[in-house]
């Protein structure tokens, strides 16, 4: 019978970092050595204290259904962390558990925005972002952030943007692809403009325990209002624990609309396996001397790419402020992003993602992820060198 798709199934358009990753395996396949900068996957084990937590749990029998809001010792850990690093504690209606963080876009997208409402979202900014709002038919509205501003997204800019069918603001600091971090001053704005609009708020924060700058500390404009009128945090455990097999998503948002995306949890996956909420509950309350660690590898690791890719004719980066992606300018190779991605790939078997993957606003630059060592980043840093002398 002939193919036909939903409207929906038609818009989707995925992880363009997932076609890379395919891309490239089939090489390797071939014999082909590549040094991978391409996916965010931290190369860290995930800490030993984490993954005993969760065989001690299978081996008690903790592998049937739960709550789909989740176990109620994470969602305590949940707020009694939220109160520590974001100033308030939410009511333990406003927390909910899902099967990893990028679950939570869909949920929200879904809950709040109807078809042919919009939803403004940063350019260049996580392709699931704009792939979960095509998927419910919403319209997605682009807010271009700029190198000048070291890609941090201007208040101004967003608030220009709002039209009357507006209904929902995304904002990711430390961000995916660009690894900025917007001011305290900035986020407490953007906060404003969706109080001032009667708009949700959709707060990315993934990598709020990835922050490198040593004068700034995470701040979240949840503070506004608590998550209880219209802000919903992202947050999970995938990045600064290495944990991104676990599915682990954490979302903090107004009771009625928490109530709502965990109906949608339970319709579509029934519940987060409980055994990966145990390693989580250790993630927070554990031993953080791990995440230390990496935090500590990951800034040297930051430094020495963006050093390096700085000594390189043709490109420029930017020192991010957080996350673990940088995104380099390319533009003086006289390359488009693709073409310079082809390039690097076929030529000297280096594995990154070009810039418009993540939006109109990226063309001209790559993303880079320093997910892998520091001798696998010097040495691409040497034959980029090499190739572009």
């Amino acid at each position: 019978m002939s193919k036909r798709f939903s409207t929906a199934a038609q818009n989707l358009i995925g992880q363009p970092m997932f076609r890379m990753l395919s891309k490239i395996e089939d090489l390797e396949k071939q014999g082909k050595q590549i040094l991978h900068f391409e996916l965010g996957d931290p190369d860290f084990p995930t800490p030993t204290n984490i993954s005993e937590a969760a065989i001690k749990s299978i081996r008690e029998g903790n592998t049937h259904y739960v709550n789909s809001m989740g176990i109620r010792e994470l969602r305590e850990a949940a707020q009694l962390t939220t109160k520590l690093s974001r100033g308030f504690e939410p009511s333990i209606d406003q927390v909910l558990v899902t099967p990893g963080a990028n679950y939570i876009i869909f949920l929200a997208i879904s809950t709040l925005v109807n078809p042919g409402e919009e939803v403004i979202i940063p350019d260049p900014g996580f392709p699931t972002y704009t792939s979960a709002a095509n998927f419910v038919g919403a319209e997605t509205v682009f807010v271009p952030v700029h190198e000048k501003n070291n890609f941090r997204l201007s208040p101004d800019d967003l608030e220009s943007k709002i039209t009357n069918k507006t209904r929902l603001l995304i904002i990711n600091s430390p961000a995916n692809p660009t690894g900025s971090v917007m001011t305290k001053e900035e986020l407490l704005e953007v906060a404003k403009i969706a109080d001032r609009k009667n708009l949700y708020l959709l707060t990315d924060e993934v990598y709020s325990r990835l922050i490198f700058d040593s004068e700034k500390s995470f701040f979240s404009p949840s503070t506004l209002d608590e998550c209880k009128e219209r802000t919903i945090i992202i947050n999970g455990l995938s990045k600064a624990f290495s944990m991104t097999g676990w599915r682990i998503g954490i979302a903090i948002g107004p009771s009625e609309v928490i109530t709502k995306m965990g109906l949608v949890v339970e319709t579509l996956s029934s519940c987060t396996p409980p055994f990966c909420q145990i390693a989580g509950l250790e993630a927070i309350n554990g031993d953080q001397s791990g995440l230390v660690k990496m935090k500590k590898e990951y800034f040297d690791r930051k430094n020495i790419l963006v050093e390096g890719l700085n000594d390189i004719n043709g490109i420029s980066c930017v020192d991010p402020g957080g996350a673990m992606y940088v995104f380099p300018n390319i533009k003086e190779t006289g390359m488009t992003s693709d073409e310079f991605s082809e390039y690097v790939l076929g030529k000297i078997g280096i594995g990154v993602l070009p810039g418009n993957n993540f939006g109109a606003n990226g063309e001209g630059y790559i993303r880079m992820c320093y997910s892998t060592s520091q001798k696998n980043i010097k040495e691409a840093l040497s034959r980029l060198k090499i190739l572009f002398k």
